[in-house]
């Protein structure tokens, strides 16, 4: 018995569909890019032929003019040649830009050398660069050559003119852009080149003209350098006037550029809080005139106390405030700020609040010109004597008027805790309280917790008064101190003596702090007062501490709330000879500048 054979066959399933797919895709996109590609370098090749082809036609046409008209119109030899022109070749747009240059040749002796050449533009160098902006990964062609003259060279009649262009360390600067143009004479002329390897652009065979031209260097990412004018009624008397061409003589110019800087600026307090808006003014200490600076400039931080400037020239800046509310009391670095060539510098400036006259006194080594920490500083005058270390930035509370209750020194009014047994009423002072008329014999007060600003090395501890009653009793007033390099709710403080236990005290005003302090930025304060007699009580003015930190700028000091008038300044130091100085102060704020020697 015979079946009938099937006619069914076996199908392609989906997935082989989308893989076969795919497959066909990838060859496809791989044979399309190849073949786009190829195109694209037949294309390119085209037109660097076409460009080629412009280059050599346009430096013939030069080569056959008369070679008085080989020249750039408005240029230098001047000449019939536009500087740049737009030409078709091919249904495509290129840009040919032309550069002529006298050559002074040593065969005969160089202009200002020996022989001196008094006719120096011997041959004339052409360059033809031909450019396609509308063309894909285009390079530009150069083609560069001589042109010789067919007659004998005459004396010439003009001067030539070297400019020369290094940078910070006084090394040639390649590629500089160089602009020249003439001020002063009849004849119009700029010229647009670039510095060679040696830093060097060459203008032979230049008009002669007093002050007649205008000179500007500029590099990209680079400062910028120029000549002024010598009758522009702002800069009478410019440090580089535009420069002058006698005949046959070289005039040689040169000029500084280097990379560029930023600088940022923070305005802080001494405990390196932010302040923000803070004004002042930036001058540089280079000059383009008689006092005129070439960077003058008010600037004010924003409402973070931040402030970049970027593209800033190397130099050294020096910055004075200029805030209606607040003093200038320390700047790191010091007064002037270093900026060197591509390179981001950081200036703090610490700040605080005005009260009346303030002098800032800055100490430095007369041999390195660093500052100096740990200099004494006393300023005196009839009436008024103070002294401060430089270097020690200070922490002070004079009134506890505002009670108890403040965990943060945040109210200066305010403290932590009490016993119960001291008046903080009377506003400036701290004494013992009464019961019945009678004061209490002891008495204690913590205060609230002081931020330094970052880890601090502290020195002293000062109260006044420094001296109390005799009736009153030995350790009227004593001190001790707690410190922690973090807080948290859970903080803990621990207070000790200057022999870092809890059963000692300070008693004398002005008493160094145990330096197991050192590195800790949260610091409290335990004041304890006590009296002999019923009828009398220690009282205390003013708690303040010293130490330095982050924000506190070593060698500096300043002295606020001073009447105008002459003060002497004494600075002094182990190691170094004293010295004095007067300052008159009669400004809102100055600077007082004291060098030390050994």
């Amino acid at each position: 018995m015979k079946f009938p054979r099937s006619n069914k066959r076996r199908a392609f399933t989906l997935v082989e569909v989308l893989i076969g797919a795919a497959v066909f895709v990838v060859v496809a996109v791989a044979a399309y890019n190849a073949f786009v590609s190829l195109f694209q370098l037949i294309h390119l090749n085209q037109e660097r032929v076409l460009a080629i082809d412009l280059a050599e036609e346009r430096f013939e046409i030069a080569r056959n003019m008369p070679y008085a008209n080989i020249g750039v119109q408005g240029s230098i030899p001047v000449g019939s040649i536009p500087h740049s022109v737009t030409l078709v070749r091919g249904g495509i747009s290129f840009t040919v830009i032309t550069t002529v240059r006298n050559i002074d040749l040593p065969f005969d002796g160089t202009i200002g050398g020996t022989p001196n050449d008094l006719s120096p533009a011997d041959n004339k160098l052409v360059q033809i660069e031909v450019d396609c902006g509308s063309c894909r990964n285009f390079q530009p062609i150069i083609l560069t050559g001589q042109v010789a003259p067919k007659n004998l060279e005459t004396a010439s009649t003009n001067g030539a003119l070297f400019i020369r262009v290094f940078d910070a360390n006084g090394q040639p600067v390649q590629g500089a852009n160089v602009h020249v143009e003439n001020v002063a004479t009849t004849t119009t002329i700029a010229i647009d080149d670039t510095t060679d390897v040696n830093g060097m652009l060459q203008l032979v065979d230049v008009p002669p003209g007093n002050n007649a031209y205008r000179i500007t260097v500029s590099k990209a990412g680079y400062s910028t350098d120029r000549t002024y004018s010598t009758t522009d009624v702002a800069n009478p008397k410019p440090t580089k006037p535009d420069a002058t061409v006698v005949l046959q003589q070289v005039t040689q110019v040169s000029f500084a550029i280097d990379k560029l800087s930023a600088i940022h600026v923070q305005s802080v307090t001494p405990t390196c809080a932010p302040v923000g808006n803070f004004a002042f003014h930036m001058t540089g200490s280079k000059l383009i005139g008689e006092n005129i600076a070439k960077y003058s400039s008010d600037k004010t931080t924003d409402a973070n106390g931040n402030l970049v400037l970027n593209g800033m020239e190397w130099d050294s800046y020096s910055i004075l405030p200029k805030d209606l509310t607040r003093y200038l009391t320390g700047i790191n670095p010091l007064n002037p700020v270093a900026v060197n060539p591509d390179s981001s510098v950081n200036i703090q400036l610490i700040t605080v609040p005005q009260n009346s006259n303030a002098l800032l006194v800055t100490v430095r080594d007369s041999a390195t010109n660093l500052p100096l920490p740990d200099a004494t500083v006393r300023v005196t005058a009839s009436g008024y004597d103070k002294t401060l270390v430089t270097g020690h930035g200070f922490l002070s509370q004079t009134d506890w008027s505002g009670g108890s209750g403040q965990e943060d020194y945040i109210d200066n009014t305010k403290y932590f805790v009490d016993n119960g047994n001291v008046d903080t009423s009377n506003a400036g002072d701290i004494t013992l309280g009464t019961v019945f008329g009678q004061y209490n014999s002891s008495g204690s007060l913590e205060s609230s917790t002081f931020d330094t600003g970052s880890a601090s090395n502290f020195y002293s501890l000062i109260w006044s008064p420094t001296d109390q009653l005799a009736p009153i009793g030995a350790d009227a007033v004593r001190l001790q101190i707690a410190s922690n390099a973090t807080i948290t709710p859970t903080t803990t403080w621990s207070f000790i003596g200057p022999d870092g236990t809890g059963s000692s005290y300070y008693n004398v005003s002005n008493s160094t702090i145990n330096s197991v302090h050192n590195g800790d930025q949260f610091l409290r304060y335990k004041l304890y007062l006590a009296t002999a007699s019923t009828t009398l009580s220690p009282n205390v003015s003013e708690i303040s501490f010293t130490y330095s930190s982050a924000c506190v700028p070593p060698g500096q000091v300043i002295f606020t709330g001073l009447p105008a008038g002459t003060y002497t300044v004494t600075v002094s130091k182990s190691g170094y000879a004293t010295n004095t100085v007067a300052a008159a102060v009669d400004n809102d704020w100055q600077e007082e500048q004291v060098i030390l020697g050994p």
